[in-house]
This record gives C-alpha cells, structure tokens and sequence, in this order.
C-alpha cells in the first residue's frame, strides 16, 4: 500500500491522534477558513485493520503514526458534505474502500468513486453503520465495540461544540443554531432533518442502549460515561 503523500494531501492544523479506547482513536481538526472543528474517528477491527470515518489529511509523523495502527482498508464518508479530505485518502491508499449513505452517495462521488453504501460495509461485532431515519438516507451511525463499552458516532445529526465569536463562526453556531450542544441544529433541521419524530426516535433509542459509553461527533466534542446517553436526550428534545 502507497504511503506517499500527493499534491493534494492538503494538511490544515490539527491536534493529536488521542486514544479514547484500546481500538478507537479521534483527531481534531480545522475546516479551512472557519473557526470550526472537525473530527476523524479511527477504529482497528478485530483482525487489525482500520476503519476511517471523516478523514483528516495529518501532517506526516502523525500519518505515520496512524499507519503504524494497522492497514487502511475502509473509509467512510459520513455524508455528501463532508468529502474534503476523502479524495486524498484514496489517491494515497488506493485499496481503500469507500463507503458513503445511499443519500449522500452522488455527492461523495462527485469528488471520490464510491465502493458501497452503509449496507455494503462489512459489518462485524466490532463495528457496525446503521443508516438514521427521518433524514432521507443522508447520513447515518457507526457503532463501536470496545473492551469498555460501545461508541457512537454521528455526523452533523447531532452537533455538541461551543458558540464562536468570528463571523462565519458567529453565522453557523449562533444564527444557524448548531451551539451550544449537544443539539439538532437549526440548519440541520432545515437541510436535513424531514421526519423530526423519527430521528428523535433513532436518538432516544440510542441514549437507552446498554453499554454505551461515548459519543462522538464531526464537530468537536466527545461525550462520554452518563454524559453520552444525556447528551443524545438532550439533542432529541430539539426535535418535535
């Protein structure tokens, strides 16, 4: 597998790769021009390869660092908006495969070839997507089997970050209504969300699963412990 970075392995600031559980990992990073963070999550299967959801581009020690994990063999783009980085990854891994939600999946191809939707993905007891109702197959879940419990990861279904005080980051957190979280974003409701009652339902049903232990998201915090069951009830009452 090719580890050579190409002209397009645009890297913007990030943070470190930040172990939450002995398989699953997240990085932190910038969107360009925006106050805004974004979050890739990294899993290691049970037979030591990797799953990538929301790919960050990673300066070169910590790509390394992440390649050292195991193989790349899986990547995951959560949604039709959220491809930045995804075209880098399959030109610097081109096994790769990619999977995005059946919604989304013209999106993402217009910037990456697409090798199946959620269903696709080779599901296991170790990780798991299930696709979110009421949104029209735009995004979906990935579940996460850990020593210590199960994760939960979402994209723009559930935002949990603080307001920002420059303008583009005024416009999105606080006249958009994406902070403070955990929440249902106001644009979410309005670009994505299309049966309310159905994803509550998806977020209620969520919050109750036995063992969970954290939830991430692509925009910035994680909730974990009780906080992860509390934060999906808090981000369902926002929808009605």
């Amino acid at each position: 597998m090719s580890t050579r970075p190409s002209p397009s392995w645009n890297v913007l600031p990030h943070g470190p790769l930040e172990q939450l559980s002995e398989n699953l990992w997240r990085v932190e990073g910038s969107l360009p021009n925006m106050s805004l963070k974004r979050v890739m999550t990294v899993v290691r299967r049970d037979d030591g390869t990797l799953v990538i959801h929301n790919a960050i581009a990673l300066e070169e020690p910590l790509q390394r660092q992440l390649e050292a994990l195991g193989p790349l063999t899986s990547l995951i783009v959560p949604s039709g908006v959220h491809r930045l980085d995804a075209p880098a990854y399959k030109q610097r891994y081109p096994s790769l495969q990619v999977f995005a939600p059946s919604g989304g999946r013209l999106k993402v191809e217009e910037k990456v070839p697409v090798d199946g939707t959620y269903e696709d993905f080779p599901h296991g007891e170790d990780v798991w997507l299930e696709m979110l109702h009421g949104i029209k197959d735009q995004e979906g879940a990935m579940l996460v089997r850990s020593r210590d419990g199960t994760s939960l990861v979402l994209n723009d279904a559930v935002f949990n970050m603080d307001r920002k005080r420059d303008v583009l980051g005024f416009l999105f957190t606080t006249v958009l209504g994406s902070a403070p979280g955990p929440r249902v974003s106001r644009l979410s409701k309005l670009l994505l969300v299309k049966e309310p009652r159905a994803l509550r339902a998806d977020l209620e049903r969520y919050a109750a699963l036995p063992g969970l232990v954290r939830l991430i998201v692509s925009h910035e915090k994680v909730a974990s412990g009780s906080d992860a069951s509390q934060a999906l009830r808090q981000a369902a009452t926002y929808l009605r």
